[in-house]
């Protein structure tokens, strides 16, 4: 795909639809001179260097990487009219993009029915759901594991709810015999499991909490922000194939937040909230004495907290679902191949003698520490800063990594050799999300054995 070429018809498109409309002058107040706009664009393009190459398999840090060049071309396409989707009369041809990629995402997740909207991001979709939760469950308070985002604490507070952390198991899961005993108390009216946390890319046991959910009345919201796409592969075949149980269960859930701008090659920011229950509409109904009136069909902005909402946002992901759609066949294959990555990079680490594997990836992300001597936390803790530093700063074959910090007691329990000399240590954590990462593993892996031994 020419990005060079689709970007230039995205504006020749933008010029012939606007050339519809009749001419008209533009206000000298917003003319740029040439001149001025070139030297104002030298200096902002300079500036843009000083980011990580996001977009190259070496970058393996944080949950970033470009968006797909057709969510660019359908961003920029939409954005040059500036819709807005809160209202139909704002965005008419982009809300309809948005109700159907909607549609594609909740019948990715089982949904028969449902209720949805894109937001500006996951902390705004969780809020969104926490929001609906409260308002069903007034009084009660919200569970969610201690490796769950941290965002579901914030907007317990934003929210005016108590918020429960739930102790987690060696992997990193929520501890269901802990929020059983929670939830006897009464105090718990909605649980957050999370799909893909994004310390570690564990997923809780959704299929199991779902018992729960039975015996006591409470409320199940599944955070999938980071690892909702990879239930595409849920009962695949090969190595990068997934245990269908806990995704399956998540048709059942009450909510799901799910980020299109992570493995649905997005720009920033769109999110997603779903509902199983379209009726939760209810506890959005506002009234606009200067909205919603081009329309008597359901306005976004109707079933949504947030109001003015990029179009663009809308018609990226819909048109990127043209081309690669929600499906295994379709987006599926980019998740296996960075999945695959992980698993092929733990291989590979549990056979070197200077690295050492922290916890087999669930989804793509992989965890791991320096072999040094001694096995202190505290020397593991500088060792894994120092190859950060090291590895990000050369100027040659630099690798951009992340780290971690794990306490001591969960450090133990997997690697009971290590000698707990201080209350945690920083490991090294690689996010391996861009699918060209299958190709580029055996590198990554070579150059981290190099900055292990320097």
């Amino acid at each position: 795909m020419d990005l060079r070429y689709w970007l230039e018809e995205a504006i020749a498109a933008n010029e012939d639809w606007a050339g519809g409309f009749g001419l008209f002058s533009k206000h000298p107040s917003l003319r740029v001179d040439d001149a001025r706009f070139a030297a104002a664009f030298g200096t902002f393009s300079e500036r843009l260097k000083d980011n990580y190459p996001f977009f190259h398999p070496r970058y393996a840090g944080q949950m970033l990487k470009p968006p797909h060049p057709a969510a660019v071309v359908g961003y920029l396409t939409a954005m040059l009219i500036n819709p807005n989707n809160h209202a139909l009369d704002g965005g008419p041809a982009t809300a309809q993009m948005e109700r159907e990629a909607v549609q594609q995402l909740a019948t990715m997740f089982g949904y028969e029915t449902h209720l949805g909207h894109l937001t500006t991001s996951g902390t705004i979709a969780n809020l969104e759901a926490l929001f609906v939760a409260r308002e069903l469950h007034s009084g009660k308070g919200i569970a969610y594991s201690t490796e769950a985002h941290y965002t579901h604490g914030r907007m317990c507070g934003v929210l005016g709810v108590e918020g429960h952390p739930v102790p987690v198991d060696d992997r990193g899961r929520m501890d269901l015999d802990a929020l059983e005993k929670l939830l006897r108390t009464g105090r718990i009216g909605t649980v957050v499991l999370t799909a893909g946390t994004t310390a570690l890319g564990a997923v809780e046991p959704v299929h199991e909490a779902l018992a729960l959910r039975e015996r006591y009345g409470v409320r199940i919201h599944v955070d999938a922000a980071y690892g909702g796409f990879f239930t595409l592969l849920a009962g695949a075949d090969g190595p990068e194939g997934l245990p269908q149980a806990p995704w399956r269960a998540i048709s059942e859930c009450d909510s799901i937040v799910v980020d299109p701008h992570k493995h649905g090659l997005q720009p920033y920011g769109c999110g997603v909230v779903l509902f199983r229950d379209p009726s939760v509409g209810r506890f959005y109904l506002h009234d606009s004495p200067y909205t919603y009136f081009t329309s008597d069909e359901l306005h976004l902005g109707e079933i949504s907290l947030e109001c003015s909402r990029a179009g663009a946002a809308a018609a990226a992901l819909w048109l990127t679902f043209q081309l690669l759609p929600p499906t295994r066949g379709g987006l599926g294959q980019a998740l296996a191949a960075g999945r695959r990555a992980a698993m092929h990079w733990a291989e590979l680490i549990e056979e070197s003698e200077r690295l050492e594997l922290y916890q087999a990836p669930e989804l793509d992300i992989v965890s791991y520490f320096p072999v040094t001597a001694p096995l202190t936390l505290s020397r593991i803790d500088e060792e894994s800063a120092r190859i950060l530093q090291a590895g990000m700063t050369d100027a040659e074959d630099p690798v951009f990594l992340s780290t971690l910090r794990v306490g001591a007691d969960r450090l133990a329990s997997h690697h009971p050799k290590l000698i707990a000399d201080t209350d945690g240590a920083r490991i090294l954590r690689s996010v391996l999300m861009k699918p060209e990462s299958e190709g580029y593993v055996d590198h990554l892996h070579h150059r981290l054995e190099q900055l292990a031994c320097a």
